[in-house]
């Protein structure tokens, strides 16, 4: 299966799955539809869920509003365009909603068709920099703090990437039974930045879905602790 042109993944850098492992993805998807079907969250997790998110992210805008100045006049200075970045993205039972971040690419037409590629030529200097401290990435504080998103979860999709993957992905709309997420399982299990070949995006979905089917407090601290691990070990 060859990957839209828009998608920017070159043909040659596509992967074509095993059968056993197209399979096994297969069968691990018919049994989370099952198991959905029959099991949701608990009232009581959902609950402790949303006051964390609602807590945390309020106290982590006001430990960064030193930032959000600083970060505005650099991009300011690097490029012309508005200093936050806001792009429609699937949510919470397929509902779109506007996901916020620091721009760190130029203007461009392609901002909601084309991922960000390695060596994009898109991205800004400032951008470079705010892409690999993940730092573009603090306005999604106020998406948390507005019920849009939560601190663990599912990566939200921009919605031409929706459409797409949701037809060449059996049972993709499970992921939009969660609310998306800051960071989530399938990014700690190395499933993180472009998405170069179908098998990216499966793994992903894998993921993404075993994760709603096995959410709990503690796997949300075990996801935050292994992301905030990750950040640390490219400065350390």
């Amino acid at each position: 299966m060859s990957f839209n042109a828009n998608i920017a993944i070159p043909e040659q850098r596509e992967i074509s799955l095993h059968e056993n492992e197209v399979q096994e993805i297969r069968t691990m998807f018919l049994l989370m539809q099952a198991e959905k079907t029959k099991e949701r969250p608990k009232q009581l997790f959902l609950l402790t869920k949303r006051s964390f998110d609602i807590i945390g992210s309020l106290l982590l805008i006001l430990l960064t509003a030193w930032l959000f100045p600083i970060i505005a006049l650099l991009i300011i200075l690097g490029s012309k365009g508005p200093v936050i970045f806001k792009q429609k993205r699937t949510g919470l039972n397929s509902k779109e909603f506007y996901c916020f971040k620091f721009r760190s690419m130029a203007v461009n037409d392609d901002a909601n068709t084309m991922q960000a590629t390695e060596n994009d030529s898109r991205i800004t200097n400032i951008g470079n920099i705010l892409r690999k401290t993940h730092l573009d990435e603090l306005p999604q504080f106020i998406n948390i703090l507005m019920g849009d998103m939560s601190f663990v979860g599912p990566r939200p999709h921009m919605i031409y990437h929706t459409q797409l993957f949701s037809e060449m992905i059996p049972f993709y709309h499970l992921r939009h039974s969660s609310r998306p997420g800051l960071t989530g399982l399938a990014q700690v299990k190395g499933y993180i930045g472009e998405i170069q070949a179908e098998r990216d995006i499966r793994k992903r979905v894998h993921w993404d879905v075993f994760y709603i089917n096995n959410q709990s407090v503690g796997m949300d601290l075990d996801i935050i602790v292994k992301t905030l691990e990750q950040v640390f070990k490219r400065f350390f």
